[in-house]
């Protein structure tokens, strides 16, 4: 799911052209949209605190052939956290689970890696170290 909701709207849009038969899904929770506390450790891996808020969009579906779905997706939209929900559906449907994560989840998610690694690398070359000299006799 974490992979579906960080993959662009466009990405989705795409796979979706391309499941075929498309198969007939109903809402059992259209999007809607809500807030959401974020946490963040001090330091890290300190101890907690609130951050803020964070707007989601959440969304739950069935397939006709059984499986539900459900997403939550950041930000408001409404189309995105739909298509997640839909591919969170098939993936849980044996006809359509192994193209779906060949095709969208594992690059996606080779991708997103990508992008972490590329983001602490430029965040570790900004690192500074800081020494203490100690005044005095001890």
């Amino acid at each position: 799911m974490s992979v579906l909701a960080r993959t662009g709207l466009e990405v989705l849009e795409e796979q979706w052209a391309q499941v075929q038969p498309p198969p007939t899904y109903y809402f059992l929770r259209k999007p809607e949209r809500g807030l959401v506390m974020i946490q963040a450790r001090a330091g890290g891996d300190g101890l907690r605190f609130h951050l803020g808020e964070m707007t989601v969009t959440r969304c739950v579906v069935r397939m006709e052939m059984g499986p539900r779905g459900c997403s939550w997706v950041p930000g408001r939209n409404a189309r995105h956290a739909e298509l997640a929900a839909v591919f969170d559906s098939l993936l849980q449907t044996p006809a359509y689970q192994t193209r779906i994560l060949k095709c969208l989840v594992e690059p996606e998610a080779r991708k997103q890696a990508e992008v972490r690694r590329a983001r602490a690398a430029r965040a570790l070359a900004t690192k500074v170290e800081f020494y203490t000299m100690v005044r005095g006799d001890e």
